[in-house]
């Protein structure tokens, strides 16, 4: 049974920093494609981050040279660096890994694309 669980948000001023963990476990990550979401209220899940087995990471516009993604195979974790956080970036979030990533020009991952998620981990970003 894959159980993802993510922690790590909470709530900070406009340009600080976050870091959100997604511990998983029946699953091992390094096979797969990981993913970041997020979902603001009233808005539609969209993807920030993803990173494939071999470790190539990436990301739309909105949060590129802000937030990076890595993960610790020997930890089965999966991370999110977050900097300078903006207003906009407060939301729900959620990790989800996929068999493969697919690479757009967007760079954003695709919720359709993933097929196990966590419950999310809210962040929110006061001005």
């Amino acid at each position: 049974q894959v159980q993802l669980v993510e922690s790590g948000g909470g709530s900070v001023q406009a340009g600080g920093s976050l870091r959100l963990s997604c511990a998983a476990s029946g699953i091992t990550i390094s096979k797969y494609c990981l993913g970041w979401f997020r979902q603001a209220p009233g808005k539609e899940r969209e993807g920030v981050a993803q990173i494939n087995s071999a470790g190539v990471s990436r990301y739309p516009d909105s949060v590129k040279g802000r937030f990076t993604i890595s993960k610790d195979n020997t930890k089965n974790t999966l991370y999110l660096q977050m900097n300078s956080l903006k207003p906009e970036d407060t939301a729900k979030y959620y990790c989800a890994v996929a068999n493969g990533c697919v690479f757009d020009r967007t760079g954003a991952p695709s919720v359709a694309n993933f097929n196990y998620w966590g419950q999310g981990t809210q962040v929110t970003v006061s001005s």
